[in-house]
């Protein structure tokens, strides 16, 4: 756990959804089934999907989270000499990307959270895929907005996605607190001005290259505690 001299309380919190607040295991299960069991191939899946979310921002040419997702499995199957139809690759992902359930600690942590600060979400995914996601999951009262990329068609973490967030806040940089599991999404919430939280789940590293995070922790039960000491 590492905690910055950053000392001035965030205004407002900011949660990305995958990884960091929902679990995705299951959808992982479904993804190596239609890899025909190969759970070797999810991490260059996830990866995949990741550059062409990328791709997708700087050749300006927006596509739905979703339909990258099932494009970059289509790649992965048609590399490794797995056959794989659309419509199974979307089967494999969407129906199971919209039940995932939360993470043990998201509810305490979130609870505990809300009682001192505004809680909002920021996610690659679509607005109607993360509502369907919070319902599924009960965690849509924690929050008092949900935010999309889809609504600037540029993924996170290029830094024009963190200063449109900003914008819809009306918040300065460092009055916003960006969570996540992911180092991409630290990275490139912290080059943005903003304050930046690491959840150092299982499986999950942080870009050496980047600027270090101003909190890193194991769970989000942990950052509730730093954050609501009084």
């Amino acid at each position: 756990m590492a905690e910055s001299q950053h000392q001035a309380k965030p205004k407002v919190i900011v949660f990305d959804v995958n990884e960091t607040l929902l679990d995705l295991e299951q959808m992982q299960t479904s993804v190596a089934k239609a890899l025909d069991g190969n759970t070797q191939l999810l991490p260059l899946w996830f990866s995949t999907m990741l550059h062409h979310s990328l791709v997708s921002t700087v050749s300006n040419d927006y596509h739905d989270f979703g339909e990258i997702g099932v494009a970059a499995l289509m790649m992965v199957a048609s590399n490794n000499q797995i056959s794989l139809t659309n419509e199974q690759a979307k089967q494999a992902i969407v129906p199971p990307l919209l039940s995932l359930p939360a993470h043990s600690d998201v509810k305490p942590a979130l609870a505990k959270l809300k009682q001192d600060y505004k809680l909002v979400s920021f996610t690659n995914s679509s607005n109607n895929g993360v509502k369907a996601q919070f319902q599924h999951a009960g965690l849509t009262d924690y929050f008092t907005h949900r935010y999309s990329v889809e609504d600037i068609k540029v993924y996170k973490p290029d830094l024009r996605a963190y200063k449109w967030l900003l914008e819809q806040l009306n918040v300065a940089p460092h009055e916003a607190l960006m969570v996540a599991a992911h180092g991409w999404d630290v990275a490139g919430a912290k080059e943005a001005g903003m304050q930046t939280a690491f959840i150092a789940r299982p499986g999950k590293a942080l870009y050496p290259l980047a600027k270090q995070p101003d909190y890193i922790v194991k769970s989000l039960e942990e950052l509730a505690s730093l954050l609501t000491k009084k």
